[in-house]
């Protein structure tokens, strides 16, 4: 396994200490975590990325790729409703061979609280320490790019499409593969009873006897579900994708504005007047476009020149559902981010806590943050 050189002492400290504003408590999470609940979480396409370990009889897990689901995980075990939680320690990523660490160190904030209330003020006090702590490491050549993954849905919503579509475009909004598919059959009539004839058959039956129907067949053909996902779930989404499929297609009025979104990449004042242009009427949009307003006015100590918004901005995690961002360097490329995060509130549910929980955080390089490091 490749190992990330040491950052010297005097500029991990400054980046150190560029986090202490939070106030957060420190903490560990295990190295080891559950190989199916990541890839639950991230989509079969990471396990190339992950070091899997798995013990004679015993589940398959793997060498932390994070820490924020580590650490979410934690903080709902201890069942506190809110917590500010900061960390320091090696995580770990397989990479093709002769390219980059496998093993590196990171720093980082975790931020959750109770539902309810506004959610700006967290984000930009997050996004200001990754930005100040990646620019304490010394590199000049730093941007923070700013995105919005619910922002998204706000702005289909503003379209005015059928709930369908608009559920099925929000949903893959952030695999650019099966968007770009969606966005295709504009001006297309949709498809009859789409989805197979199994999800067409389970799309007439009572819920309960749809997942009976389900796991009878399983049974039959000899199939072991993995990933954790029962017969009512596996039958519930057979069933929406068959009325997905049946859904209308997009007009290509309504394609090109998807497509001009997607695009969008200016400074964020520019970026947020693009929205608008290209978005509909909506009580939703405006709500967001105006918390947009608040967390730039907020984000105010940051140079403008070096802030850009893109509002298409993601993460291989996909369980981002706002704001999103990452510090990049022009030497370093999109590719290697020196810091990155955004809100998750949506995770803490699917780990098993509260609904509509907060949850928000940054993940900074340290070597990359180095002006010496990462070349």
């Amino acid at each position: 396994m490749r190992v990330e050189p040491a950052v010297p002492s005097a500029a991990l400290a400054a980046i150190r200490d560029a986090l202490a504003p939070a106030r957060a408590t420190p903490v560990d999470a295990p190295i080891l975590q559950p190989l199916n609940l990541l890839l639950d979480l991230a989509g079969e396409a990471m396990r190339a990325r992950l070091f899997v370990v798995q013990a004679e009889g015993g589940a398959e897990t793997c060498l932390r790729p994070d820490f924020t689901v580590a650490v979410a995980r934690q903080h709902l075990e201890g069942g506190a409703a809110s917590g500010r939680y900061i960390y320091e320690g090696p995580a770990f990523r397989s990479a093709p061979k002769g390219e980059r660490a496998e093993e590196f160190l990171q720093l980082g904030v975790e931020l959750f609280a109770p539902a309810g209330g506004s959610t700006v003020e967290a984000d930009a006090e997050v996004a200001g320490l990754a930005w100040r702590a990646a620019a304490a490491g010394g590199r000049e050549d730093l941007t923070l790019w700013l995105g919005d993954v619910g922002l998204f849905s706000a702005f289909i919503a503003s379209l005015g499409l059928p709930e369908a579509l608009a559920a099925r475009l929000t949903r893959v909004a952030g695999r650019p593969r099966l968007l770009a598919a969606e966005l295709a059959r504009a001006g297309h009539e949709p498809a009859a009873r789409g989805g197979g004839e199994l999800a067409a058959l389970l799309a007439d039956l009572p819920q309960a006897r749809a997942a009976a129907l389900l796991e009878e067949v399983w049974a039959l053909a000899g199939v072991e579900p993995v990933g954790g996902r029962g017969p009512g779930e596996v039958a519930a989404r057979l069933v929406r994708r068959a009325a997905e499929a049946e859904a209308p297609a997009l007009t290509e009025t309504q394609a090109a504005a998807i497509h001009a979104y997607m695009a969008i990449s200016a400074a964020p004042a520019e970026g947020l007047d693009a929205v608008r242009r290209l978005a509909g009427a909506g009580e939703a949009l405006s709500a967001a476009l105006a918390d947009w307003d608040a967390r730039l006015a907020t984000l105010a100590d940051i140079p403008a020149a070096r802030m850009r918004f893109a509002p298409a901005l993601g993460h291989a995690f996909d369980y981002y559902d706002g704001l999103t961002f990452e510090v990049l360097s022009d030497v370093l490329g999109p590719d290697r981010p020196v810091a990155s995060g955004g809100r998750y509130d949506g995770l803490l549910a699917r780990l098993g806590g509260p609904a509509q929980a907060r949850a928000v955080g940054c993940v900074v390089r340290p070597w990359r943050a180095f002006a010496g490091g990462e070349a």
